[in-house]
């Protein structure tokens, strides 16, 4: 089941995938996109009543979710029968070389492929910015991870894959403190470059611009 307003455009198939990113902004790692095959009569409401309280369920983005939220949900996605979810990571160094918009919709076509499906079976839902290539039937919608729910769910799984490599990036670089801010650039980030440099193949020399 879907908001009301995109119901027109979503009976026209069975199946969609939801597309969303993670780490566009970061300072250093990968910009990861999350990708979720879902049946349209799907309940999106089953999901998020396991973070719910009182109240309604509600569509909420995975940055304002806490992390054990997050990974709740993401457990529930990777567990449940009817859907089916993959990511893809794109590394700094790449990054530098096309620019954070090409490099997330290079990870976008690489997560969508990974579903294995056809194209003339689905249609793809995609946050705004992001786009695959014509063959896909696709729609991009602002502000979708908090409007759609396919591309919600799709956002849950970018951020918690990434997250969780930023963690083990974290074990290898204890100096620079990725488990806490995942490669965003807080002032203690910024002071771990300004004392220890950047570390090669994992901080995007192109976002590096402000001093720390």
């Amino acid at each position: 089941m879907l908001v009301l307003g995109f119901s027109w455009y979503l009976r026209r198939v069975q199946w969609y995938i939801g597309v969303d990113e993670a780490g566009r902004g970061a300072l250093a790692g990968p910009v990861c996109v999350g990708a979720v095959l879902c049946p349209l009569a799907f309940d999106w409401r089953e999901v998020f009543s396991l973070i719910t309280k009182r109240g309604k369920p509600k569509l909420r983005d995975s940055k304002h979710l806490s992390a054990q939220q997050r990974d709740i949900l993401f457990e529930y996605i990777a567990a449940h029968a009817r859907l089916r979810h993959t990511s893809a990571f794109v590394e700094a160094e790449v990054i530098d070389a096309i620019g954070i918009a090409n490099a997330a919709r290079e990870a976008a076509a690489v997560a969508v492929a990974r579903l294995n499906v056809a194209p003339s079976r689905v249609s793809v839902l995609l946050d705004a910015g992001l786009w695959l290539s014509s063959e896909w039937t696709q729609e991009s919608f602002i502000r979708g991870d908090e409007t759609v729910p396919v591309i919600a769910l799709a956002s849950i799984v970018a951020k918690v894959v990434r997250d969780r490599h930023m963690e083990t990036l974290a074990a290898d670089h204890t100096r620079y403190g990725f488990d806490q801010h995942k490669g965003y650039g807080t002032l203690v980030h910024k002071r771990a470059i300004r004392k220890h440099g950047t570390l090669p193949l994992i901080h995007r020399k192109s976002f590096l611009t402000v001093s720390a």
